[in-house]
């Protein structure tokens, strides 16, 4: 049994040396724990201990505390030529600094673009996501958010929260228009590589389905319904995104692949190779409980009123397109009934809404792709949150918890630390203090 600590320190010394040009960054690195039979190895081995290029750019760049190394990297270990150990910061959202783990294995991650919501969650969140919506509908066009209109451009805010979030945090931004000329494209996402640098930066790219830059436009006027189904693009449509993100992938991108509301979507979005994948669940789960209740309403009365609601329902929220106000009520039918069949939502899988997130840690589970993320997006309601932390202590999912990431606003997120008896116990223990009985 081990009984006394080793760290790196403990090698300095007699026939192993700290490189001379490397020794103030060396020293950051200095108190990591190494096991007896690590020491006795790197002791017969290791003549020089340095740093890597790397390692001085991450510090120098984020302009980190002495005697520390910044949240967001672990640091890893290199043996190189002429026996030097080479001290490495590799990216990994999982660590706090000077190479801890942050408390849990799931991160939490802000769905903002407010950085006066971002300055009291800062230190409690390894992400943050936002896209065009966000940013404009709901901070800088939004009076009560953007007080005094102090920031008129995305590039303000954006550079703003960096400012707050510093090295610590994944930043993951989406372009304007994901159909413009990919030189377009490219260059909006260089400006944000800028702002954050590569460390941080994670460029969102959408799934597509049957929308393009032909019809796109669609969306913007009249009734803002798609004239095509879904299920009715063409394969070039449908694949857009994917293509989208290989390419910004080989341009040294880390991606976000978004708008993931099935299963079905996952097994192809992986062939993307993103960094993270994406569970969108509080509308999907909205849409899936509206639909079960009409279904059950005609399957009980066979009153066709209640297929002709859900036919208008499903335009509206695209199932059916813009051109379907007279499709057949035994096509409406079918559709409800295969959505709720495949969502299962009257059985424990989706009961909750989280059987797409089941499905999706499944898949990250037989992957190859190790280092890639499950996003738990879009969530709200006073069911969602606490359903979706009973899911993380399911044995099955035990072994997938540090694949996690769960984003939404940060009063969503700062709501479920509160709870009645916090107020109960606060009139007690507050008059207890005043001498009150």
């Amino acid at each position: 049994m081990q009984t006394v600590n080793y760290s790196l320190a403990s090698l300095v010394g007699g026939e192993t040396q700290i490189i001379s040009s490397d020794e103030g960054y060396v020293r950051r690195a200095l108190h990591q724990n190494i096991s007896l039979e690590e020491y006795e190895f790197l002791q017969k081995t290791v003549r020089y201990i340095g740093v890597s290029e790397r390692f001085k750019d991450v510090i120098d760049l984020f302009k980190v505390p002495e005697g520390e190394t910044p949240a967001g990297f672990k640091i890893e270990y290199n043996m190189k030529e002429n026996q030097i150990m080479e001290i490495d910061l590799v990216r990994n959202i999982s660590y706090d600094k000077n190479g801890k783990k942050r408390p849990t294995k799931f991160i939490y991650s802000a769905d903002t673009a407010n950085p006066y919501e971002v300055e009291p969650i800062k230190h409690l969140i390894g992400n943050l996501t936002c896209n065009p919506g966000i940013i404009y509908d709901l901070f800088i066009n939004n009076p009560k958010a953007n007080v005094g209109h102090k920031f008129k451009t995305r590039n303000e805010v954006m550079g703003e929260i960096s400012n707050i979030l510093g090295p610590g945090c994944d930043i993951s931004v989406e372009v304007n228009n994901p159909f413009a000329d990919f030189s377009q494209i490219l260059e909006e996402a260089e400006e944000f590589r800028e702002m954050f640098s590569d460390y941080r930066m994670v460029i969102k790219v959408p799934h597509t389905g049957p929308v393009n830059a032909d019809n796109v436009g669609e969306l913007l006027t009249g009734n803002k319904k798609l004239s095509t189904r879904w299920n009715q693009g063409t394969t070039k449509d449908y694949l857009y995104g994917h293509n989208l993100a290989l390419k910004l992938k080989e341009h040294g991108f880390r991606v976000n692949y978004t708008l993931m509301f099935e299963p079905w979507q996952t097994g192809m979005a992986l062939q993307a190779k993103p960094y993270f994948i994406n569970s969108f669940v509080r509308q999907r789960f909205g849409v899936t409980t509206y639909i079960n209740g009409l279904l059950n309403a005609y399957q009980t009365t066979y009153d066709d009123r209640f297929l002709q609601a859900l036919r208008s329902f499903m335009i509206e929220w695209d199932f059916l397109s813009r051109d379907d106000q007279d499709a057949d009520l035994r096509l409406v039918e079918k559709v409800a009934r295969e959505t709720v069949e495949y969502r299962k939502i009257n059985e424990h899988e989706g009961f909750d809404g989280m059987d797409g997130v089941r499905h999706n840690l499944r898949m990250l589970r037989n992957s190859n792709l190790d280092d890639t993320r499950l996003i738990i997006c879009s969530i709200e309601g006073s069911r969602m949150y606490p359903e979706l932390d009973k899911l993380m202590t399911e044995d099955e999912f035990k072994d997938m918890t540090d694949r996690i990431v769960i984003t939404t606003e940060p009063s969503y997120l700062a709501q479920n630390t509160s709870a009645p008896q916090i107020i109960t116990y606060q009139r007690r223990f507050m008059n207890a203090a005043n001498g009150e009985k």
